[in-house]
């Protein structure tokens, strides 16, 4: 494998480790009753905004108003679709019914990289995507087999969450061959807050400024780790891997959000959580492995 391939997937690694801490601490955040979903994400999307942008001023470069049109695509896709589809559907569904809906991203992103960008499918990647799929349903379904809360206008929520972001995968990766990943981020962003800022204005007079400390610090990790460095992270994975590799690293997920509860002395890790993150990662070398 490549160097260059090799830092990607660490790149995603990263991102899917901060999104596994991420989970608990955005709930914390949300179900505490400071700041409700929509106005989370405008803030979570200005911030990142404004990251981003700083960050550009080292980079930079021309884009074309052509590519600017897809960026705006990417920004609808993966920055606002994404985000308030996945917040409202949560909202009314049950949490194993989202999960597992998610986990069938891979197969959304492989579906769609055949369909716009030509991209056939090895073997490999076919069998990796259902061993990874396998694992990561029967470690959640293991965690919580309850059902209650779940609705079918939530779930169709989630699905159409899960298919947005696949897209999104899907448009940015020609973009990713002309520009840095800065670039495409800070227009994919730009775009997006112009979008979920009259979403989010609804719900900014509910929020409570009030907050604890441990709250300020969980809202800042969320901006800073889990927008703006898992955004980036993902976007350097596309520039150096297909979009259907990095969509498989959320089978890691369940296993990765579980062996934090371990450390955090939640949960003890068992047998179940062992075999399920072994058949979980080699799956994931198998979407990995070029075709022969």
């Amino acid at each position: 494998m490549k160097i260059s391939n090799i830092k990607a997937h660490i790149a995603l690694l990263i991102a899917n480790i901060i999104y596994a801490l991420n989970y608990g601490w955005a709930k914390d955040v949300m179900g505490g009753g400071f700041v409700k979903p929509f106005a989370f994400i405008l803030m979570r999307v200005v911030g990142a905004t404004l990251l981003f942008w700083s960050i550009s001023m080292f980079f930079r470069e021309k884009v074309t108003n052509k590519d600017k049109l897809r960026m705006f695509l990417c920004g609808v896709f993966g920055v606002a679709a994404n985000q308030l589809l996945f917040f409202k559907g949560l909202d009314q569904t049950s949490t194993i019914n989202a999960s597992i809906i998610m986990v069938a991203s891979p197969i959304i992103v492989a579906l769609l990289s055949a369909i716009i960008l030509k991209e056939k499918p090895s073997i490999y990647r076919v069998i990796g995507i259902i061993i990874g799929l396998a694992g990561a349903c029967f470690i959640i379904l293991q965690e919580n087999n309850a059902n209650e809360g779940a609705s079918f206008i939530g779930n169709l929520l989630i699905i159409l969450n899960a298919t947005s972001y696949g897209l999104y995968l899907v448009l940015v990766k020609p973009l990713m061959k002309k520009y840095s990943p800065i670039t495409v981020i800070k227009w994919v962003f730009t775009f997006g807050l112009i979008i979920v800022t009259p979403f989010g204005l609804t719900e900014i007079d509910s929020v409570n400024w009030n907050m604890p400390i441990d709250i300020i610090l969980k809202i800042g990790f969320v901006i800073i780790f889990t927008t703006f460095f898992c955004y980036l992270f993902n976007i350097y994975g596309v520039k150096r891997v297909s979009p259907t590799i990095v969509s498989s690293y959320i089978y890691l997920q369940p296993i990765l959000t579980s062996l934090i509860a371990v450390l955090y002395g939640y949960e003890s890790i068992n047998e179940t959580m062992i075999i399920c993150g072994l058949i979980i990662f080699f799956g994931v070398y198998l979407v990995s492995k070029p075709a022969s």
